[in-house]
């Protein structure tokens, strides 16, 4: 079982930033894909950054330029760093792990794929 607790939302305005953290629980850190997700009311739960176990990094076209994944497996956690943030990036944002392990250059980009969610954290930007 792994323990996922994401954290580090709040309420912005447009071309503000934030940093969001996830920390998983478990000694095999290291050896998982991460990635995080964002669910805005009315809408299904879309992908938008994964790292692999090796720092390779995949991104959603709409954040591309603007956010940026990175980890840090000596404290167990992943840091989601959000730039020039927009109205439209509001929702609640969720970091999960996959069910399954991975080569270290690759993540999944499907939500099916993630088993281990954490509780959300909300972001909200205003215009």
């Amino acid at each position: 079982q792994v323990h996922v607790v994401d954290s580090g939302g709040g309420l912005v305005q447009a071309g503000d930033s934030l940093r969001l953290s996830c920390a998983a629980s478990g000694p095999t850190f290291s050896s998982y894909a991460l990635g995080w997700f964002r669910q805005a009311p009315g809408k299904e739960r879309e992908f938008v950054l994964a790292i692999s176990s090796g720092g390779n990094t995949y991104y959603a076209d709409s954040v591309k330029g603007r956010f940026t994944i990175s980890r840090d497996n000596a404290k167990n956690t992943v840091y989601l760093q959000m730039n020039s943030l927009k109205p439209g990036d509001t929702a609640v944002y969720y970091c999960a792990v996959p069910r399954s392990f991975y080569r270290d250059d690759y993540a999944p980009i499907d939500v099916t794929a993630y088993e281990y969610w954490g509780q959300g954290t909300q972001v909200t930007v205003s215009s």
